[in-house]
């Protein structure tokens, strides 16, 4: 796997697995990661494309929803449901118009998608930006310490969070909404504000950001139909609410 230092500014490359039926859409897709650096691995049906991510674990799969036997949701739903790569990052490809389907992704833990027809060079740096950030603590610049909030304690470093003892099995995006959370507890962002700062996207579907809140919510409150940490601001947005400790780092 190659990783560029910070320093050289030069975006992230890796293993990546494109789960695609369509074989003129792997061949571009493949074609246009391959010139981004990333080595390519590519797979016709949801079967092959689970058996080829658990013998190699690829550094990020894109994932097309639609496919022979069993469909892109379904290989979602087993890969997180395994512990070896819960925190797989995965790129959706869907079709326009496919919201609930896009929107059940996202449930299911998909950091990312792109809507088809697509542009490959979009694609590329959507998988360049979901690399950099599940890759992100092992920056020179990471925060030295964890930031608590209560029973909630976040290692931006080590790219680990905990509620009380047990380890939270956060995606990439699930990941950078807490620590951005923790870092402004108090503040109130709309979905727009949410999805420049955290997901780096100046324009895009609104409900991604709905979609992750109430799953960090189920992850995070002791009760998510009444949650206590992210309140919602009718008609603005989110607020983190800090308890003891919240978004200070841990000397």
């Amino acid at each position: 796997m190659n990783e560029p230092s910070a320093s050289t500014g030069q975006p992230p490359t890796g293993r990546i697995l494109v789960i695609d039926d369509d074989r003129t859409v792997a061949e571009v897709v493949a074609g246009y990661l391959t010139r981004a650096g990333h080595h390519v691995d590519h797979a016709a049906d949801g079967h092959q494309g689970l058996a080829l991510a658990r013998a190699h674990r690829p550094d990020l799969l894109v994932l097309d929803l639609m496919l022979p036997g069993i469909d892109g949701l379904e290989v979602l739903g087993r890969l997180r449901a395994s512990g070896d790569a819960a925190d797989l990052p995965v790129v959706m490809l869907t079709a326009r118009g496919d919201e609930a389907d896009r929107i059940l992704g996202l449930e299911l833990g998909a950091d990312d998608y792109v809507t088809k027809p697509f542009s490959p060079r979009e694609l590329v740096l959507r998988v360049q930006s979901v690399l950099r950030r599940s890759r992100a603590g092992a920056a020179p610049a990471a925060p030295a310490g964890p930031l608590v909030s209560g029973d909630v304690t976040l290692d931006p470093r080590a790219r680990r969070a905990h509620r009380a003892d047990q380890e939270l099995a956060l995606t990439t995006r699930e990941f950078d909404l807490l620590s951005f959370l923790l870092r402004h507890p108090g503040t109130v962002f709309s979905r727009q504000e949410l999805m420049q700062r955290v997901w780096g996207w100046e324009f895009g579907d609104l409900s991604t950001v709905t979609v992750h809140v109430r799953r960090l919510r189920e992850k995070i409150e002791h009760d998510p139909a009444a949650p206590a940490l992210i309140s919602t601001v009718w008609g603005v947005g989110y607020r983190y609410d800090p308890v003891a400790g919240a978004g200070e780092e841990q000397k």
